[in-house]
């Protein structure tokens, strides 16, 4: 137990080092570049949250005013006329143009746009960039979180299954701490949401997705500044997931209560101005429920980070010994709250995808069963 505390006290230290990181060079890119405090703050904030071609751990400036950056580049691919590899540094955290096969490229506002070997950006008049975006397919951070996230799980839960191998069903190591959770989702969400008989199918989705939201929830707490799960697109994939997998495995009578919600309880002459309302409502619910999946893990990973580094952005602004440390301690206090949230997300996610694959299953035999009754 000592154990565990020391280690998320370290990681909510990382943490707040790590967002202090990214609040200080604000700090000192605003005073180079004479703009306002709170605009540098603001626009840091919106860098963190935001998908990048480089990891950035922190910049400096030198004493010729000369900015530099310390990170670690990624490979761009595009393919514009042919496919066209090279490594984000080129770049330069979007200071410089990249010139590949003669071809100029400028990183705009997170986007690679194609333009003229001064760099010029054409907008039309709702100020919205006009030049050619070549096809994106580069590795950026969170791609390479996801694939870590991945690897981790495979290399994790491979191990685990090997120990149970050799130990005649007993975990080792890392497998000590994680069968519980395995069991806990096996027995406390899939069996009581799905039912004895068809949980298993869901199983190995439902310990997917558990493990994979919560892990990328923790890498989002590092100093990395990667906010995965914060991004709407990622959140878009898994809500897509749950809803095909819900649809396509459900049963005859879910579909029959999508569009004959009342079943025989009225005549059909009295059902048809009701179902007017309930069935476009049903079918509403399609889209709903995933929907309500993806912007619930989107908005609060999302809100999350904007508190804590706005709490952090807050000590330079305050510049005074009562509300730089009243800011620092409000920080750490939301960190740790995030620690849980990164789980808590985590768990509910999976809660309501094995509750909607419950729905989707379900077969309601006791109205066969009546009405074999009824014919006899």
């Amino acid at each position: 137990m000592r154990n565990t505390h020391l280690t998320r006290f370290f990681l909510v230290v990382a943490l707040i080092l790590g967002q202090f990181t990214f609040a200080s060079e604000a700090k000192e890119e605003g005073e180079g570049h004479g703009k306002d405090l709170k605009t540098e703050i603001k626009e840091y904030i919106t860098h963190h949250l935001l998908d990048s071609h480089d990891f950035s751990l922190f910049s400096y400036t030198k004493e010729n005013g000369e900015h530099k950056y310390v990170g670690i580049p990624l490979p761009v691919i595009l393919w514009d006329n042919g496919l066209k590899v090279f490594s984000s540094s080129k770049f330069h955290h979007g200071e410089t143009l990249a010139e590949v096969d003669g071809n100029h490229y400028k990183l705009y506002h997170g986007k690679i746009y194609k333009t003229d070997a001064e760099g010029t950006i054409n907008y039309d008049d709702e100020h919205h960039a006009t030049n050619i975006k070549p096809l994106d397919f580069s590795i950026t951070k969170n791609v390479v979180m996801i694939i870590v996230t991945g690897l981790l799980m495979l290399w994790l839960f491979t191990s685990l299954a090997k120990s149970y191998t050799k130990n005649n069903g007993i975990p080792t190591g890392a497998g000590r701490f994680f069968e519980p959770i395995v069991l806990y989702i096996r027995d406390d969400i899939a069996r009581p949401n799905i039912g004895e008989k068809r949980y298993k199918k869901y199983m190995p989705f439902l310990l997917t997705i558990f493990f994979f939201i919560w892990f990328l929830n923790i890498f989002g707490l590092t100093p990395l500044g990667i906010n995965v799960t914060g991004n709407i697109a990622i959140t878009v994939s898994l809500a897509i997931m749950t809803f095909l997998i819900t649809n396509f495995t459900g049963t005859k009578d879910y579909w029959m209560h999508q569009f004959d919600p009342l079943g025989k309880s009225l005549p059909w002459y009295g059902k048809i101005p009701l179902y007017i309302i309930l069935v476009p409502i049903e079918l509403l619910g399609l889209i709903i429920k995933p929907f309500s999946l993806l912007i619930r893990l989107y908005a609060n990973m999302q809100a999350g980070h904007i508190v804590l580094m706005s709490l952090i952005g807050l000590m330079f602004i305050f510049k005074s010994w009562l509300g730089s440390p009243l800011s620092f301690g409000l920080a750490f206090a939301i960190s740790l709250i995030e620690v849980l949230v990164a789980l808590l997300q985590a768990y509910i996610f999976t809660m309501l995808s094995a509750l909607y694959f419950g729905f989707a299953s379900e077969e309601h035999e006791h109205d066969h069963e009546h009405e074999a009754e009824v014919a006899h």
